[in-house]
């Protein structure tokens, strides 16, 4: 199954592009990509079953630790480099976000937002938000630094990082009012701040 902003991400990656995937997982979205719009790139990724999974998809792909930095690529190496569904993983944030516009013109990051009206519901009945885009318990979860709109907003302004374009969605639909309260989902297009 395709993930909803698969759509989104792909639109903004011109045909033919070079894409670093970050924290690729399985291989999907670059996979996605390389179908749709005929994509060259590398998927980065630390575990071994998600690294057979990518090859099985005919993913190139490369097994790293991204807390460590992206120093085996060069500056500028690609068009795009994208951080889906990996941002709220991060130890490091703002190293990987750095580096991210240091080997690609342009970057793109997807994250469950913790400022959604349901988060918000779970905390104030005294519960961590367990959902479909934050699905894991407290306990188990590999997120570290959960943030809303808001807060990467502050982030990118804070490290002159230029926003470009922001779709929000909620259940696969874009939302369009109260985006940090409405949207279950943020995907960010930036670039460096000229």
């Amino acid at each position: 199954m395709t993930r909803h902003d698969f759509q989104t991400i792909a639109g903004w990656v011109k045909p033919g592009a070079r894409v670093l995937d970050l924290g690729c997982g399985d291989g999907t979205l670059l996979k996605y990509l390389q179908d749709q719009r005929q994509v060259k790139g590398y998927g980065v990724e630390l575990t071994d079953a998600n690294i057979l999974a990518s090859i099985k998809h005919g993913v190139n792909v490369i097994q790293s630790d991204l807390e460590i930095g992206l120093s085996v690529f060069e500056s500028g190496s690609f068009d795009c480099v994208i951080l889906s569904q990996t941002l709220q993983a991060m130890r490091h944030t703002e190293p990987i976000l750095r580096e991210m516009l240091r080997v690609g013109r342009e970057g793109i990051v997807t994250f469950p937002n913790f400022g959604y009206w349901k988060n918000r519901l779970q905390v104030l009945r005294g519960h961590m938000p367990v959902s479909d885009d934050i699905p894991y318990q407290w306990y188990d979860t590999p997120n570290v630094h959960l943030c809303t709109m808001h807060d990467f907003e502050a982030l990118c302004a804070q490290l002159g990082i230029r926003i470009r374009e922001r779709v929000v969605m909620t259940a696969g639909k874009q939302v369009n009012f109260m985006h940090n309260f409405t949207g279950s989902l943020a995907v960010y297009r930036f670039e460096k701040a000229q």
